[in-house]
Parts: structure tokens; sequence; C-alpha cells
């Protein structure tokens, strides 16, 4: 799945689309995750005035409407000459000015829909704070671990504590610190919790700089490739020796992930965690 740093990429490459006005609108294929609006000709006219990335999601404003789109496990998007042959999987062509949008998304769990409060309150609303802005920071992370058991991946993972944080860019991180993927999240110190806010928001930089991840078939708008997956170091080296202490890397899974670690320099710490307190039941005098 494209995660934050695919994203940004791809909204970075759309932007030559600013200012386009759009000509014709055809959906070849409206059954993704939730159905292309029927109303989608009503962009016709408009100009796409803005471009921005909120989690995983790009949104776009044009003059009179607004939408949300997400590239779902295998959605991309791209520019095209209107000569250009047609893929199978190219289920929606927008026609700017001078070039096609194209949407092509093979398993169709992508979406593409009106930003409206329908779409805010369902899907941004309730998410936590980009993890690039300052918000994200060790104070309030430190604050939304101390009551988290689960291990510390599945928590920097969930999108109501910090959006965008996916496993590549998870696995990655926590290997870099040498904390364990299962370590309970509430047992990290605030050192610890210093380190992983800015080894993150380093992570997640360098992915950007060097285009995201292709790992199968990712591509930004303008068909390049990311790079970035030839400096990982943990993520799908499963088997593979260590490159810090030549230990064979071991994968566990964890909320339905592979979560890959050296179980030399990532150990499991044992701690005694807190029992949630329980109320004793109130006697009344008779």
């Amino acid at each position: 799945m494209p995660e934050l740093p695919e994203v940004e990429t791809t909204k970075t490459s759309l932007l030559p689309l600013l200012e386009q006005r759009v000509h014709a609108v055809q959906v070849r294929q409206s059954s993704l995750r939730w159905p292309i609006p029927d109303d989608l000709h009503k962009l016709v006219g408009q100009k796409l005035l803005n471009l921005t990335r909120r989690s995983k999601y790009i949104l776009a404003q044009f003059e009179q409407d607004s939408m949300l789109w997400h590239l779902g496990m295998s959605g991309s998007f791209r520019l095209c000459e209107p000569e250009a042959e047609l893929r199978k999987h190219d289920h929606l062509i927008i026609q700017f000015d001078d070039i096609q949008l194209r949407y092509h998304d093979p398993r169709r769990f992508g979406c593409i829909l009106w930003l409206d409060e329908n779409s805010q309150s369902k899907l941004i609303d309730t998410l936590g704070p980009e993890p690039l802005s300052d918000a994200f920071n060790a104070h309030y992370l430190a604050d939304k671990l101390k009551n988290k058991n689960v291990g510390i991946k599945i928590a920097i993972m969930d999108n109501h504590v910090v959006v965008g944080v996916g496993n590549i860019y998870a696995t990655e991180s926590l290997f870099n610190l040498g904390i364990h993927p299962a370590q309970p999240a509430s047992s990290l110190s605030l050192e610890q919790i210093e380190q992983l806010t800015l080894e993150i928001k380093r992570i997640l930089k360098q992915a950007i700089d060097l285009g995201g991840s292709t790992l199968r078939d990712y591509s930004n708008a303008m068909g390049e490739n990311g790079y970035f997956q030839q400096t990982l170091l943990a993520y799908g080296r499963a088997g593979e020796m260590c490159v810090n202490c030549e230990t064979t890397l071991e994968n566990l899974k964890l909320g339905q992930r592979a979560s890959v670690f050296c179980p030399e320099c990532q150990p499991l710490k044992k701690v005694k965690l807190a029992r949630p307190k329980t109320s004793k039941p109130k006697h009344t005098a008779r």
C-alpha cells in the first residue's frame, strides 16, 4: 500500500495540473472501495486551484467543489497525453487543458469522493497529527502512549495517534533505535520517545526526498519510481543478516503485519505493566 511518502510524492507530481481547467470526465469503472460519484461531470469547466495532503489522502480543491482521493492498496495516478494507450485498470480519466489525469487501480480499494461533511467526519476528522508537523512531538506522543500496553509498532501505526507512519517506516525507525516492535508502548522512556519522534520525522523526510518506496508497482504521476527501498535495513529482509551485528533478522506478526527485527540489536525488555484499577464495591449500611 502506498504510504505517506508515496502519497506526498504523488501529490507533488500532480502539481502541473494547477490552474488547468477540466474539459471532460470519463468514468470507466465506478466500483471502487466506495462508488465513484455519478455526478462527477460537475468538474467540467472548473479549474484545479490547489492540491494538499492529509494523512494518505490527496485533497483536490476546484473552483466550486473539492475532492478526496485515496490510492488504496494498488492505486496510482498518471499524467498522460490523450492519445496514450489505455490500460485495463484505468478507471477514471479527467481531461485537463493539455493533459489527461488517469486513475489506475487493479485491486479497486482506492476512492474518489467529494470532500464534504460526510467524507470529512468519516475519514479525516478523527485523524491524529501529521508526523512532520510541530504538533507531533515527544510530549504529545508520551501522553498518547502512557496508557497503551500494545506493541510500540502497533501504537505508532495507529492513525488516531499519528497519521502516515506505515509498516515500512515504522519498521525502519524502530530498527535504527534498537527498539523491539512488540515492546509495550507505555514502557518506553521519555528519552526513547524523544528519539522516536525525531527518527520518524527523519525517515519520512528521507523517503520523500527519494521519491518514496517502489516495492511492487508504485510510481508517481510522471511514471517515476521511488528509491527509498534501496536504503532499507530491516523491512523485507527477514532471514538476512543484520547490517550491525550479522545476527539473522527475524519476522514477527503484529496486528496482521510482518514486523522484521534483529533479536540482538532490538531485545524485548521485560517490564511490569500496571494493571487497570478496579473500583471496590461500595457497602451500604443496612
